[in-house]
């Protein structure tokens, strides 16, 4: 399918983060937005401003003298090309962190990124202070098998430093043949020495949704992304933890942390098998054309049946949009910690040449009406992961990246919940000092967070089965 033709809508993450293995993962943890046909021209942006057509001059005419000094005179020569590309990265990034430029391998390889399937580490990695900060390893990779973990700092690839490598460049290091080995030098929090990891280099195939039935019959799915498969996931995770409870499923536990959002779509359609009707999200923008509502198809899959939704700081973009409606319309608990705060819609629009642009065109709004940007979904039971609060290398929330757009036009809080079960009040903040450390062989055990959300499913269960038995 021609893009330039394509209309597809999404959300985002962190600005200029990439997936090493194929490459951007343009707005951080990102997928695409919406595909418009888009030629930019100077003529066409100041015929948008007619009041401003003096000072659009003045500055494209300093534009125009620095580009030419810098071509005759720079110590070494330089293309065009490089020059104007250089000029769209920095006139791009300088707006908010999500807006960028993408060149025509970037903006194939988001394209690729979407799909859900590429080759590489399976890692997702983003700048930081000139260094490469890994955000999160995915799961049954050779990144995750290998034992990266997130906030490592990748300081050289094959034993050649990264510092003052663009991050793209870094990437395409990582990137190569299947079954060729990598080694990547890594400074890790807490251990002195670089720790060194060799590993080989595979086709990376994103299964972005497993379930598992945990004790007293409920249901627990992990989404990890929100790409083009993760509703059909769901579905297909639904209906097998009935089949494997023999049509007896008494609460469900839908896991996004760590899911760094995705397309857009993709979460109104998971929203969407939980919620029966009414809105899932709102759009507003600068112009009408971004100012849009989705609404539930009214199918919801499991009716009646509990939700605990586990989140944490780094469940962003798509991720909120979902927690969020599931948490307005009291279809779900949530349970964990502040969720990212990324709460703006990003317009990817095709350009003469093969590229692309990201421009934030829109902030998205909960269906109460919460603008979630630069704030965060708090969850209804507070629970943190580990004793002590954990370091963070980079950014935690999307209020400490640089030069965010503001918070506007929505409300800041999310109703009241008079419906929690009682046992939200003995639910403790955070696990004992000696709780073991989480052990991906037996997560439900070393799972507190995971361990909690059972406790209060089941008793949410138990309460729905006694209002069941009471009206019968």
């Amino acid at each position: 399918m021609d893009v330039r033709h394509r209309r597809l809508r999404a959300a985002a993450l962190l600005g200029a983060t990439f997936l090493a293995g194929i490459a951007a993962w343009p707005a951080g943890r990102f997928v695409a937005d919406r595909f418009v046909a888009a030629h930019l021209g100077v003529a066409s942006a100041v015929a948008a401003e007619p009041s401003g057509q003096a000072d659009t001059y003045k500055w494209l005419t300093l534009f125009g003298d620095v580009f030419e000094k810098v071509r005759r005179d720079y110590v070494d020569p330089v293309s065009p090309k490089t020059l104007v590309e250089n000029a769209l990265d920095g006139m791009l990034a300088g707006l908010d962190p999500h807006s960028a430029y993408m060149n025509r391998k970037q903006y194939h390889e988001m394209e690729v990124q979407t799909s859900g399937q590429f080759g590489g580490l399976g890692i997702e990695v983003t700048e930081d202070n000139g260094l490469i900060r890994v955000i999160s390893p995915i799961d049954d990779t050779p990144a995750s098998r290998a034992g990266i973990k997130a906030g490592d700092i990748i300081t050289a690839i094959d034993g050649k430093t990264v510092e003052g490598l663009p991050l793209s460049d870094a990437v395409r290091r990582m990137r190569g043949k299947v079954n060729t080995p990598i080694t990547l030098t890594i400074k890790r929090q807490g251990i002195a020495k670089p720790v060194v990891v060799t590993m080989d280099r595979e086709i990376i195939h994103i299964q972005v949704v497993k379930d598992r039935m945990e004790p007293h019959d409920i249901g627990y799915i992990r989404l990890s992304q929100f790409t083009e498969g993760a509703d059909a996931g769901i579905r297909k995770a639904i209906a097998a933890l009935k089949k494997q409870g023999h049509g007896k499923l008494r609460a469900v536990i839908l896991d996004l942390r760590d899911n760094p959002g995705g397309l857009l779509e993709q979460a109104v359609a998971v929203a969407g098998d939980f919620i029966g009707h009414g809105e899932i999200v709102s759009t507003r923008g600068r112009h009408k054309s971004d100012s849009q509502r989705w609404d539930a198809p009214g199918h919801d899959l499991i009716p009646g049946v509990p939700m605990v939704v586990l989140i944490n700081n780094g469940s962003a973009s798509s991720s909120e949009i979902v927690s969020g409606a599931l948490q307005d319309h009291r279809r779900a608990i949530l349970m964990g910690e502040r969720s990212f705060g990324k709460g703006s819609v990003q317009t990817v629009m095709p350009l003469p040449g093969g590229g692309a642009m990201r421009l934030t065109t829109a902030r998205y709004y909960t269906p109460s009406g919460r603008s979630i940007q630069d704030l965060g979904i708090a969850p209804d039971i507070r629970v943190a992961e580990t004793y002590q609060k954990l370091a963070h290398f980079g950014p935690a929330h999307e209020w400490d990246l640089n030069h965010t757009i503001t918070n506007t036009g929505g409300t800041k809080a999310a109703p009241p919940r008079p419906d929690l079960p009682p046992i939200a009040a003995s639910i403790p903040h955070r696990p004992p000092k000696d709780f073991p450390k989480y052990n991906p062989k037996h997560p439900t055990s070393t799972d507190f967070q995971l361990l909690q959300a059972i406790r209060v499913a089941n008793a949410m269960a138990e309460q729905a089965a006694h209002h069941t038995m009471a009206k019968d």
